[in-house]
């Protein structure tokens, strides 16, 4: 499932960038729009079966998700889950919570 599926689109056309799309012959870019975040409580986290990993030097969102989902495009369930949208949000020795049944992850970050 796409995290596309439901964002919106904007357009692009503010003249900062007159001269990159001249170079790029466009006059405007259709963009999508950034998701509001939506965070998960420690509510919903507690009704959810997770394996529990610490974080290591080395590892990435895109590592786990293909590793316990067997898809690397999955890695945004999971940084949303613990709401951290990036791996730079998260330091060594954190534990990262990983939901057992992704369809149940899904009905709390999306």
């Amino acid at each position: 499932m796409s995290r596309y599926i439901d964002r919106s689109k904007a357009v692009n056309d503010k003249e900062q960038y007159d001269k990159l799309f001249e170079k790029r012959g466009i006059k405007k870019v259709i963009q999508y729009r950034s998701p509001l975040a939506n965070f998960v409580t420690d509510e919903e986290k507690a009704k959810i079966d997770c394996h529990q990993i610490i974080w290591k030097y080395g590892m990435s969102f895109e590592f786990l998700a293909s590793e316990y989902y067997g898809d690397f495009r999955q890695w945004w369930v999971i940084a949303s889950f613990n709401n951290k949208p990036t791996e730079s949000h998260v330091q060594l020795g954190d534990t990262i919570k990983i939901p057992k049944d992704i369809s149940e992850a899904l009905g709390v970050v999306s």
